[in-house]
């Protein structure tokens, strides 16, 4: 018993907690941008593939990596400033702007896929993990990455949290989210506040996607893979719930990873989206409240 605990189930626990970070960050961003913009970002996706293609350029041209993670992010800003200046700022007081930013942003997405395929070609690239080796705790190996990437993962997402809610900034955007009309009498450019937040959260997708291309690779379809696991993570843990994100994503990882110890791999999705069915049936809003209640 100790022996599979040890040496079967703790390494899939690792994984998951690994991965469980990444999509943690992946559907931050989502979570931040319906919670406040109340727009669902089918382009979500692909943004955490230009991230893992910035990186993977980046590394290429010699660019270290500790300054590649904070480039990324710097360099998907002003992508996504624009993008919600440009083109869903235009839609928002359509009386069917569910529909469009959805058609749109879906739209945004086939179009980006198909510029990867031009410009990195449809092949995999996978950078080598910038750190190597591997640590022995209780007889367990564990890769350095992995356990940097839960760390810093970790601390990326106490930080977002710090931001939302312990900021001037957060206060802003909060009250954006509450009350739009009221936020704007009192001064607030609720344009650019939305705009910021777009940004903010498409940063974050491209930053999740450089961090998990070392493991996973970079490939012009990635976004799909990770798109349907993200939007699992928001809805059970509540739309435009930060704190629901972070723990649905750390459970569904979990469940994913310890999962395919027991059931071919192609069963795991379905059973994260049976757990998916199994909570809404339950509590239809998801496990938490929204952007406004925490």
């Amino acid at each position: 018993m100790i022996e599979y605990l040890q040496f079967i189930l703790a390494p899939q626990v690792v994984n998951g907690l690994s991965l469980g970070m990444a999509v943690v960050l992946m559907a931050l961003g989502l979570t931040i941008i319906f919670g406040l913009l109340d727009v669902i970002n089918m382009s979500h996706g692909e943004f955490y593939a230009a991230g893992a293609f910035a990186s993977v350029s980046l590394l290429a041209i010699g660019v270290p990596f500790w300054l590649m993670l904070l480039l990324v992010p710097l360099i998907l800003l002003p992508i996504g400033f624009l993008m919600e200046v440009a083109l869903i700022q235009r839609v928002y007081h359509h009386k069917d702007r569910h529909i469009l930013t959805l058609l749109l942003t879906f739209g945004v997405a086939t179009v980006l896929e198909d510029v990867y395929k031009l410009i990195w070609g449809p092949n995999p690239i996978r950078p080598e993990a910038p750190i190597g080796g591997a640590i022995e705790f209780l007889g367990l190996i564990l890769p350095n990455y992995r356990l940097f990437l839960m760390a810093f993962g970790g601390l990326l997402i106490v930080g977002v949290m710090w931001l939302i809610y312990k900021t001037s900034f957060g206060a802003i955007v909060r009250a954006a989210a509450f009350d739009r009309d009221m936020s704007a009498s009192l001064g607030i450019s609720v344009k650019r506040v939305y705009a910021l937040t777009f940004s903010f959260g498409v940063a974050i997708a491209g930053l999740s996607g450089a961090l998990l291309a070392p493991i996973y690779s970079a490939f012009p379809t990635m976004g799909k893979d990770f798109i349907l696991l993200a939007f699992t993570v928001v809805i059970v843990g509540g739309l435009g719930s930060i704190k629901g994100a972070v723990i649905a994503g750390l459970l569904l990882t979990q469940v994913q990873a310890i999962s395919s110890l027991y059931i071919p791999p192609v069963w795991t999705e379905p059973l994260v989206f049976t757990v998916m069915v199994l909570v809404l049936m339950f509590k239809p809003a998801g496990l938490f409240g929204g952007l406004k209640n925490g």
